[in-house]
């Protein structure tokens, strides 16, 4: 299959020796720890041959290969192959974690929303900056999306109902509680403020929604 690898839709180690590394799914890649996979996890709790990403006209799909500890996403352990979208958090075993993320996710923000700020958010790798520090552990997938409308949209109030789609996702939004919300803002900001107490990034707006404030870099 030719063409640009970053038009592929990526696998990026979030744990261990593979923090960081990328996979480009332009081909089927099998994760487990026999030396001639794609992507190798040399620990004990990984089968030879654990999980199998497999891109597809439709999108890639997951499955687990018979693995003796079981392929995660979003931590529910899968049975049958799924589809995978943008932002699902893929664990195998308790021995490696990875975000799959489409290739349209590879945009980078605006100018105004990525750059002036104390705030930095980096779409391709999922990573974000407060105060030129990187925030690690990273943040959960509905973290991550979240603070992405709230730079995207730097400065206006979103809505409640927006962020819960943006986090969730339409298909999966309904019956999704305010308090469910809250907890994940509540989460977010307590992982902002463990790098900079100083300033408070998500601002209430009562009766309307949450906005940005991203003052600019020192």
């Amino acid at each position: 299959m030719e063409g640009n690898l970053e038009e592929y839709p990526l696998l990026i180690g979030q744990t261990g020796a593979l923090k960081g590394q990328r996979w480009p799914l332009d081909k089927p890649l099998v994760i487990g720890r026999e030396a001639t996979c794609e992507v190798v996890i040399p620990d004990r709790q990984v089968s030879r041959f654990h999980a199998r990403l497999m891109p597809t006209p439709e999108g890639v799909i997951l499955e687990d290969m018979g693995s003796k500890n079981g392929t995660y996403c979003n931590g529910n352990p899968i049975a049958n192959p799924v589809a995978l979208k943008d932002g699902d958090m893929l664990q195998i075993a308790l021995a490696g974690q990875f975000i799959f993320l489409t290739s349209d996710a590879t945009m980078p923000l605006t100018e105004s929303a990525s750059r002036p700020g104390r705030l930095h958010l980096d779409l391709r790798s999922r990573r974000v900056w407060v105060n030129q520090q990187q925030v690690d552990p990273p943040l959960s997938a509905l973290q991550f999306h979240v603070l992405q409308v709230l730079c995207e949209r730097q400065g206006q109030v979103v809505d409640r109902q927006g962020l819960i789609a943006a986090a969730w996702g339409d298909d999966q939004m309904i019956g999704v509680s305010d308090q469910a919300l809250d907890a994940l803002i509540r989460r977010l900001r307590d992982r902002l403020a463990a790098i900079d107490p100083t300033h408070s990034y998500i601002v209430t707006v009562r009766g309307h929604g949450l906005r940005l404030d991203n003052p600019p870099s020192d």
